[in-house]
Order: C-alpha cells, then structure tokens, then sequence
C-alpha cells in the first residue's frame, strides 16, 4: 500500500508576499541608485537582525521623511528588495534593506512613537508581504556579513547588482547570497502518534521534529532518512515532501517532508538528540498544559507541522518553565 501524507501546511509563515524581486532589473547598471533617490522607495532597517516594527506592520519609513535618507550613510550595506504593488492600482514601491551596527538617528524618534524592534521569530502578526520582505531582508544581509572577502583569493568583494552579488576586486569572481537546505521531519506511526526529540541545545525538555543539514550529493529524501536514523534510530518509510520555509538564522531553507515509521523502538545519539518520545495527541496536550515539556510554535514550520498533526493549537501551558525554576 502506498504511503500518502495526511497533512498540509499550506500556507506557511514567511512565505509568499507578493514581492517583485525585479531579477533582471536589479542587474542593470545604477539600479539601485535611482531607486535611492525617489523620496517614495521604503527603508527596511536592520539591526542584529531585527527590524522595527508599529501596529503589527514594518516601520520602514519613505526615503523622502526627514532624516532617512541622511542616515544611509551609516548603514554597511544596501540591498534592493523589489518592488511592492501600491494599492488600487497604483504605481509599485520600492524596498531597499540597509544593514545598520547601530540604530540610525531617526530610529529613536519611531521607537518614541511606539515602534519596536522585532526578528522573524516575532513575525507572527506581520502581514504575508511584510513578513516575506522582512525574511528576504535578513537572509540576504546574513549572506554579505559573511561574504566581504574572496573565497578563492581572500580579496575584498566588492557589492554589484543591487546588493545581489559581491565581485572579487582582483578576479572579477563573482558570489551569490548562499541557501543551506535543511530537512525537518513529521514521523509517525501506524498508530498516528508523532516522533519527536529534544536537542541538548534546548535543555532536555523542549521536543521538536527531527531535522538537519543535507549534505553534498544527496537528494532530500536521502536526508531525511539518515537524519533520523541518525538522531533517532527509527527507520522510515518513503518520506513525503509537505512543503518548504526560508528560515535565515543564518541561511537555511527548510524543507518539511512526512515520513511512516517502519519501526518504534528509538535509540537518541546522545549528543545532538538526548531523548526521543512517542506521543499521542492525548499525551502531548497533557503535558504542554502542565508546563513539563515545551514544542515548537510561532512562525516556524515545525509549529504549522505539529499543529498539522494535532488538528490544531496546542495549549497554553499553565506553568512556565521559567515559572517552576
């Protein structure tokens, strides 16, 4: 009998948005200058990795209000987003991400008005566009703080295409902003309870899907595989792709598959994994309730994929774990 995923996690945070990334336009010459000076082009501000955000929606003010632009001078790096589709019709806007070490002088004056700094962790309420250029902004500055010299030569890059490539100084190489995959895994049994782990990153008590790297010259669902014979000793099934996030912390792509599991006994690998469970829905209600356990939610995919499996939100723990320290 054929394998056939049972669930779906359409639509997934951080995804969509409606964003013209402008591919062949961000490649002609002066691109970016212009779109710099139209006083409509909107400023996404970034520092360590979060930007402002005001009544649920970006605080990226117009280069045209007082201060913004003046204030370019202090950013290290300018990357042209796109361009967002202006309402009833009217013209698109362009978005411009700048990297900032510190808060620019008119970021005080947004934060006295209310506006707080968020990451993508805290994007949950942010509209899909809003979110999708936030998440485009961070991954590609991630990629030039790592990225000002030549991996071949060890020159300087130097920043071309609107932010979209950094050329050798000495070579003329060019380098392009890096996507590292990553798979994470629904596993469940014939039973339909669900395979979860906890990382020794997290303490012990905070239990996830299974996930990580995919290596060089291996598909997905070879990964997937070994990742969770890896972590958990369990073997699968053909896995089943469900669906895919950019998560940029720092470049990952996370690429979500469901996966049967032809065996139940688990043995964790006692380094990265320090316990795997089974749960039933039953089971794990009780004890995200009671505070004894934490599990994924938010924006991340394996939130939507444990709320896929449960059928819904999962408690509110009545206990935090802060709380019974």
């Amino acid at each position: 009998m054929t394998f056939v995923p049972q669930y779906s996690l359409a639509p997934l945070a951080l995804t969509g948005g409606g964003v013209d990334r402008g591919g062949e336009d961000r490649r002609k010459q002066g691109w970016l200058d212009s779109a710099l000076e139209r006083g409509s082009t909107r400023l996404l501000a970034v520092v360590g990795g979060k930007t402002l955000v005001l009544d649920d929606a970006l605080a990226a003010p117009e280069l045209g209000a007082p201060g913004v632009r003046a204030g370019l001078a202090e950013a290290t790096v300018l990357v042209w987003l796109g361009r967002v589709d202006g309402v009833d019709g009217a013209a698109g806007v362009d978005w411009v991400a700048a990297q900032f070490v510190q808060e620019p002088q008119w970021w005080a004056r947004a934060s006295a008005g209310g506006a707080t700094p968020v990451g993508l962790r805290g994007a949950a309420e942010l509209s899909r566009t809003d979110a999708a250029l936030l998440t485009q902004a961070v991954a590609v500055l991630n990629w030039h703080s790592v990225t000002s010299f030549c991996s071949r030569c060890g020159a300087p890059n130097e920043v071309v295409d609107a932010g979209w490539v950094r050329r050798c100084t000495a070579q003329g190489t060019d380098h392009f902003p890096r996507t590292d995959p990553a798979v994470i895994v629904l596993v469940t049994d014939a039973h339909d309870r669900v395979l979860l782990g906890a990382n020794a990153a997290w303490g012990g008590d905070r239990f996830s899907m299974l996930a990580g790297f995919v290596e060089p010259g291996e598909s997905l669902e070879e990964a997937v595989i070994r990742e969770v014979g890896e972590e958990s000793g369990v073997s699968l099934d053909a896995p089943r792709y469900l669906g895919s996030q950019p998560w940029p912390l720092p470049a990952s792509l996370m690429v979500a598959f469901h996966a049967m599991a032809l065996s139940t006994h688990t043995v964790p690998d006692g380094q990265e994994i320090v316990a795997t469970r089974w749960f039933t829905r039953d089971e794990l209600a009780s004890e995200v309730a009671a505070g004894s356990i934490g599990v994924p939610g938010g924006v991340s995919v394996a939130g939507a994929m444990l709320r896929a499996w449960f059928g819904g939100e999962l408690p509110t723990p009545a206990t935090s774990k802060e709380a019974r320290k």
